[in-house]
This record gives structure tokens, C-alpha cells and sequence, in this order.
């Protein structure tokens, strides 16, 4: 079983498979069993660490030094040091049971939110994986780790121009290699991305559609109680979509960035849906407010319906696995 008392270390590699954890070796493939088959791998192209400053604010990310230490000052949190909580470079990757490379295929990026980590909350307690394959999707997963078990939603390296991009590929490349799947590397490089993001995981969302390079691959934006600010960020981001198409679903908790960003995009003419359609169109925008009664900290697993990322991903259409 998953040790979840245990924080990650940038060299570990482990394959989680049905409730199970097996070391994966260098050069070592997964075995796909049961639902679906889950690893957690180091990223050269990782959220953290990160040594730069932070956008908008001036000043760099690390500010704090303490007995030889570095550390973040979290406007929520408090100081947290670079290690534990900025020192991981785990991704989590994800492929359904009946992946097939050779259909037509999803790249689906979730970002996390606050006081998180891959394998306890992720994977266990959200069920995100999990809810991929039941979404009937034919996808692979990526979630970076951001700041680990934090109340922090600080976007690392996705603050960098060009660097969502460059996850991308080394995306493509480590699930190939991970999944052992033959022509999966090549069809993950150039596969529509979907991003998902819950909480906190808005900040990296933000700037990974502002600056990170991904351009027209980007094919749907999926926010889950996933807006707290940056609300202009988004408007500006759906004001050049294009095709791709933006969700947002909210409980009281993001209710009011929910209803600015709204109005930004009123205010600049952009049509406004409301509710989770069949199947999503191309170029749509949609908000869905969720009964005063749903918790935040439940959202991913019961919202406006039990498994609500489940029954999102499954409206994305074309991708049938």
C-alpha cells in the first residue's frame, strides 16, 4: 500500500497499480491491470523547485532564509522551506484500462489545489484517476505535484514563459516510456490538451493559458470550484480560445470570482451558458453553480453529483476509448 505518512523524494519512482505499489525501476514499463495504471515519476520540467520571483509582485519567490534553510512566505500559510514543501518533482501519470494510441487521443493536465499530494489526496482521496476511467475518455492523465501539503497555491515553474509547453512534451516522452504503449509518445506529442484544475490549482492554470506556450492544443479549460483570482488572466485567455471551450463549476466558496469573471466576459460580449451541457461545442462557455449545501473540500467527489470530474471529462466528445 501507498505510505502516505512518507513526502516525496525527487529520485523515487513508484508504480501504483490497483491498490498495490510496485518500485518501478529505470527503464521499466507499467502493466496495465484492473481499472488503470498509475505512476509517479520525477519531471525535469516539475512545478518545483523554483528559483525565481514571483510575476505581478516583484521580489523573489524564496524570501526567507533561516538557519541555512530557504523558504516561501504563503499569504495563507506562512513560511514554508523549500524542503520539504518546494523540493518535489513527482508528476503523477495516468492511463485508463483499453487506451488505445492509435485512436483518437486526450492529454488531460490536473492541477491540484491546496494541502495536497499525489498519492493521498490525488489519487485516494479524490479519486481523480479513478474518475478518468470511468469517464470512458481515452486519455492520459498528468498531474504535477505543486507545493506539497501546503496551504500555498504558489504555480512554480508554470510562472515561466514557455514552461507549460515544455511539460508537454517531457509529458508525452516519460508516459511513453512509463506505459510501455507503442506510438503513444507521438500521439501524446500532439494531442489536445484538456487542463482540469480544482482550488488553488487556478494559479497555475492562469498563467500556464497566459504564458506557457501551449497555444491551440489547448482544446478545453475545466475549473472545479477552481477560482479564486486572476479572474482577468481567464477573461483574456477565453477572449482568444478559439475552438476550445471553458467550464466552470462553483459552490459558495469561488461563487463571487466566479461571478467577476462572468461579468468580465458580459462586459466584452462574450455569449454565456449556463449548465453542464451533453456534450461540449467548440468555443462554448459554460458556468454551473452548485447548491449552497456542497463543501469545497468535498467538490471532486461530491458536488452538484457524485464523481463530478467523471461526468465532465464525459462530455468531451471525440475521444472514445
Amino acid at each position: 500500500m501507498v505510505d502516505a505518512s512518507q513526502p516525496f523524494s525527487p529520485d523515487r519512482r513508484r508504480l501504483l497499480v490497483g491498490a498495490a505499489a510496485t518500485l518501478l525501476t529505470a527503464g521499466g514499463s507499467a502493466r496495465a491491470e484492473g481499472r488503470a495504471t498509475t505512476a509517479i515519476v520525477p519531471f525535469e520540467t516539475s512545478a518545483f523547485p523554483y528559483d525565481g520571483e514571483i510575476p505581478d509582485r516583484g521580489g523573489p519567490f524564496l524570501d526567507v532564509v533561516r538557519d541555512g534553510r530557504r523558504g516561501h512566505t504563503s499569504p495563507r500559510g506562512g513560511v514554508y522551506f523549500e524542503d520539504p514543501t518546494y523540493a518535489a518533482r513527482d508528476v503523477l501519470i495516468a492511463a485508463p484500462a483499453g487506451l488505445d494510441p492509435a485512436r483518437p487521443l486526450a492529454l488531460v493536465v490536473f492541477f491540484h489545489g491546496n494541502r495536497a499530494r499525489l498519492d493521498r489526496d490525488v489519487i485516494a482521496r479524490q479519486g481523480v484517476v479513478r474518475q478518468l476511467a470511468a469517464s470512458g475518455l481515452n486519455a492520459v492523465l498528468v498531474a504535477p505535484q505543486m507545493a506539497v501539503d501546503a496551504l500555498d497555491s504558489s504555480a512554480g515553474r508554470f510562472w515561466t514563459r514557455g514552461h507549460f509547453a515544455r511539460f508537454l512534451a517531457e509529458a508525452a516522452t516519460k508516459a511513453g516510456a512509463v506505459l510501455g504503449r507503442p506510438g503513444l509518445e507521438a500521439a501524446l506529442g500532439r494531442a489536445p490538451v484538456f487542463v482540469v484544475a480544482y482550488s488553488g490549482g487556478y494559479l497555475p492554470t492562469a498563467f500556464a493559458l497566459e504564458r506557457g506556450g501551449a497555444g491551440e492544443r489547448i482544446a478545453g479549460v475545466i475549473l472545479l470550484d477552481g477560482i479564486y483570482a486572476e479572474e482577468g488572466r481567464f477573461a483574456d485567455w477565453i477572449g482568444r480560445r478559439g475552438r476550445a471551450f471553458f467550464f466552470s463549476a462553483h459552490s459558495p466558496s469561488t461563487r463571487a470570482a466566479n461571478t467577476t469573471l462572468r461579468g468580465l466576459l458580459t462586459a466584452r460580449g462574450v455569449a454565456v451558458a449556463d449548465g453542464l451541457p451533453k456534450a461540449f461545442s467548440a468555443g462554448e462557455v459554460r458556468f454551473l453553480a452548485t447548491p449552497a449545501n456542497v463543501v469545497h473540500d468535498d467538490f471532486l467527489t461530491r458536488a452538484w453529483i457524485a464523481d463530478p470530474l467523471a461526468a465532465v471529462l464525459s462530455r468531451i466528445p471525440g475521444f472514445p476509448r
